[in-house]
């Protein structure tokens, strides 16, 4: 699942991706797309218990790989 989340102010990113998590399900992955490094997502995915890596793209957004820990 991907969702692209460029050209929105904040806090709409940030509403979006946690909105789509609770629609993710056991060993599915959501890949977000940002304009900027999600920063205060991060903090709420820690909390939340899931995984993510991040990767700046050439045209400077961000691109986050988030999946649920397993167990």
């Amino acid at each position: 699942m991907i969702l692209d989340n460029r050209g929105l102010e904040p806090p709409q990113p940030m509403m979006r991706t946690l909105s789509k998590l609770e629609e993710l399900e056991e060993g599915q992955t959501l890949i977000i797309i940002n304009d900027r490094r999600p920063m205060f997502l991060f903090e709420q995915l820690d909390e939340l218990g899931y995984l993510y890596l991040t990767e700046q793209q050439e045209d400077g957004s961000y691109r986050v790989t988030i999946s649920r820990k397993a167990g």
